[in-house]
C-alpha cells in the first residue's frame, strides 16, 4: 500500500453507524428491518465484530436516508472549491477492501469522487446498484470487472467506463492481486444522494 493510504484518517465504521443512528431516534431492530439485515448482523457490525461489504454500506445508508459519504464523519460547511492533500483522505475499509472520499462530502456540487482499493476477489456484494446522475470509473491499476445491465465489462489500468447510473450496476475485483479504481458520481437529482440507493425486496 502507499504511504499515502498509511496516513490518511480511518472511519471507525461501528462507531459511527451508531452514532448517526442513534442521532435519529432509530433503534436497532428497526435499522435492522429497513435495511434488510439480521439484527444479529447489524450488531456484529456496531461492535465492530465484522465489517459490512460495500453494498451493505449501501443498503444501512439509504435505510438511514443519507449518503454513504456521511459515514466519513464530516460536520464542516460545504466549499466551493475542496483542495485535499493526499494524506488528508479519510478512508473507511469494507470486506476485502478499502473506500477513500476525495473531497465530494465537503463539497456543495453534485458529484461525489472516491477511489477503491480491492483486494482480491473484494466486490461490491450480492446486491446491484441504482441510482441517478452518470458514473465514471477509471481503472488505476489491477483489473476490474464492472457489469451493467447483465453486460460485463473487463477494465485494466488506463481503462474507462461511463453509463448511465440508473442501471443496475455492480463491481468485483477478478483477480489476485489488488486493484485501484478512481470513480465519480455526477449529475444526480437535486436533493438526491447518490448513494442512497433504492433497494427491492
Amino acid at each position: 500500500m502507499e504511504s499515502f493510504q498509511r496516513d490518511a484518517i480511518s472511519v471507525d465504521v461501528s462507531s459511527r453507524l451508531r452514532e448517526l443512528r442513534e442521532a435519529r431516534g432509530i433503534s436497532m431492530r428497526t435499522l435492522a428491518a429497513r435495511s434488510g439485515l439480521s439484527a444479529n448482523a447489524l450488531s456484529m457490525i456496531e461492535r465492530g465484530k465484522t465489517s459490512p461489504s460495500v453494498s451493505t454500506l449501501y443498503k444501512l445508508a439509504s435505510a438511514l436516508g443519507i449518503s454513504i459519504t456521511a459515514f466519513f464523519s464530516t460536520e464542516n460547511e460545504k466549499k466551493q472549491v475542496v483542495f485535499l492533500k493526499g494524506d488528508e483522505r479519510t478512508r473507511l475499509s469494507f470486506t476485502r477492501g478499502v473506500f477513500e472520499a476525495l473531497g465530494g462530502e465537503n463539497f456543495v456540487g453534485r458529484v461525489e469522487p472516491f477511489m477503491l482499493t480491492m483486494e482480491s476477489g473484494a466486490s461490491c456484494g450480492p446486491h446491484d446498484i441504482v441510482h441517478t446522475g452518470h458514473e465514471f470509473v477509471f481503472c488505476l491499476r489491477g483489473k476490474l470487472d464492472y457489469t451493467v445491465e447483465r453486460q460485463t465489462y473487463r477494465l485494466e489500468a488506463g481503462d474507462s467506463l461511463l453509463f448511465a447510473s440508473r442501471l443496475r450496476h455492480r463491481w468485483k475485483n477478478p483477480t489476485n492481486t489488488v486493484t485501484n479504481a478512481l470513480i465519480i458520481i455526477s449529475g444526480f437529482a437535486e436533493g438526491e444522494e447518490p448513494h442512497a440507493m433504492h433497494w427491492k425486496k
